[in-house]
């Protein structure tokens, strides 16, 4: 049986969401307190159920044992065009205070989410495993999984190109807070970890077994057209010191839900990068 079938599994998420509404508003309206502890408690809640359904095959495990544990269960996924990550994106990466925007990702800057295409100031398509890194291109695969793309600024997105990530270089002078040299790119802190989650998600994922390349991450820059990227020990420390937050988590379950229908395991389980790695 699929595991995008397990009856009851993706429902179950919505009814935690709906629970822990209800306990927060009680029965007679909003309660005092903090409101703070509410989406902690949904979070811990959420975890438990995607161990017990949608993780059960990997818990237990570590190393290459892990690691092959989840690219059986989040290889299974319903796969995008091109064509339709445009609109996917525009539901994923939603400005939480404005339904109308999105959120960039290098720049943070909230924008239109029709104010997309190729022209100066509007905002693309990011892949953030560099699509040279292993030549996949834009077909249907790596090259439209949702799990690493990401809007961001035209100007920015050619900037960084196809650079390795690392520490460095000069800040941009129209995104400040990012810091690129002749072959690295340094995104802003408050999205670091989630590009170091990306990255990782794409390596377990993409293993060489289904016709796309076997992708891996490297402790290195520079890497050209081969499929690896780097900097695999600066990742690491990035995923540690910028946890996943709000806006990753329901990223994740947007994707989940109603887009591909997989999930990226490390910002479920951060704990995992350092299991593999």
């Amino acid at each position: 049986m699929s595991r995008r079938h397990i009856p009851g599994r993706r429902p179950v998420l919505a009814v935690l969401a709906a629970g822990a509404l209800i306990g927060t508003l009680g029965a007679a309206g909003p309660v005092t307190g903090d409101p703070a502890t509410a989406p902690a408690a949904t979070a811990t809640a959420t975890a438990v159920v995607l161990d017990d359904t949608y993780y059960q095959d990997a818990l237990g495990k570590s190393g290459e044992e892990l690691k092959s544990a989840l690219n059986t269960i989040i290889s299974d996924q319903t796969k995008l065009s091109y064509s339709q990550v445009w609109d996917a994106l525009k539901d994923t990466d939603e400005d939480p205070e404005d339904s109308s925007n999105v959120v960039l990702l290098y720049t943070g800057r909230s924008q239109s989410k029709d104010s997309n295409g190729g022209g100066s100031g509007q905002w693309n398509r990011e892949h953030v495993w560099a699509k040279s890194h292993g030549d996949f291109g834009t077909s249907t695969g790596p090259g439209t999984d949702i799990h690493h793309l990401r809007p961001t600024d035209v100007q920015v997105n050619s900037t960084r190109g196809n650079k390795d990530f690392d520490e460095g270089g000069s800040e941009l002078s129209d995104a400040p807070g990012n810091f690129t040299d002749g072959d690295s790119f340094e995104p802003r802190d408050e999205v670091k970890g989630d590009v170091a989650r990306m990255i990782l998600y794409m390596a377990v994922r993409y293993e060489g077994t289904d016709s796309f390349p076997d992708l891996e991450p490297n402790d290195q820059v520079d890497n050209g057209s081969q499929p690896y990227m780097g900097r695999l020990s600066v990742l690491k420390q990035w995923s540690q010191e910028d946890p996943p937050d709000s806006f990753e988590q329901r990223r994740n379950d947007v994707i989940f839900e109603q887009y591909q229908h997989n999930r990226n395991p490390f910002i479920d389980h951060p704990e995992w990068v350092d299991e593999i790695w």
